[in-house]
């Protein structure tokens, strides 16, 4: 069976003025739309509030994942999976309730991401991933797109992936988000994530969509399980 690889566009680098063209350029070859929540809190930048994410998803032609990067995801993230999101993703390291914030993700009808920062051992969340759909290994700081691949996060995915494999029932997407570029993305398929987050690589190419189909193609031909 071929593996199922997941290019998600972020629009932190996209056009805010002009996202619903923005979004469509990239519709037609992408799995998800990638929307970055930011709250100046717990990473020091703004995105979307409430009502603009809200507008965002509603008139998204690609099903949402929110990736909330926000201090009180025990609140918020629930109001997302209510509002129409796909796939809703939170921070271990924002949150006080895991347990309780997947089972009010999930009983709003979408799928539940959970999210750690670099710093953050993968032995930190292990606990969790046989009730989440997605873990999420951050591979820059979050809080601003542009920034270098880390390199040194490839041994986290590695052991998430590991981890992963041996699970029977339950097989969590893996997601690295930061960095990902033609230049970076064979290197964390090698390491087991079979879901990307792309961001700069797809909205500064003067064909964002042929971007995404580069992208997937370089996964897949790295992308070992």
């Amino acid at each position: 069976m071929e593996s199922k690889i997941l290019i998600n566009p972020s629009i932190l680098n996209a056009d805010f003025n002009d996202l619903e063209n923005e979004i469509d350029k990239v519709a037609s070859t992408s799995d998800y739309l990638h929307l970055d929540i930011m709250d100046n809190i717990f990473v020091p930048n703004f995105t979307f509030d409430l009502d603009r994410a809200f507008e965002i998803i509603n008139f998204s032609k690609l099903p949402v994942d929110a990736h909330l990067m926000i201090d009180n995801p025990d609140e918020i993230a629930p109001l997302y999976a209510e509002n129409g999101c796909t796939s809703v993703t939170f921070h271990l390291e924002a949150a006080t309730d895991v347990s309780k914030i997947i089972r009010e993700i999930r009983a709003n009808g979408a799928k539940v991401g959970l999210a750690i920062k670099p710093a953050t051992p993968f032995a930190d969340v292990e606990r969790w991933i046989e009730e989440i759909d997605m873990l999420l290994i951050m591979t820059v700081e979050p809080g601003f797109g542009g920034q270098s691949f880390m390199h040194d996060q490839m041994l986290k995915v590695k052991q998430a992936r590991t981890f992963i494999e041996k699970l029977i029932e339950v097989k969590p997407t893996l997601q690295i988000d930061g960095g990902v570029s033609l230049e970076t993305i064979a290197e964390g398929a090698k390491a087991g994530a079979n879901c990307f987050v792309a961001g700069s690589a797809v909205y500064k190419s003067d064909k964002p969509a042929e971007m995404v189909s580069n992208l997937r193609e370089l996964a897949r031909k790295n992308y070992p399980f």
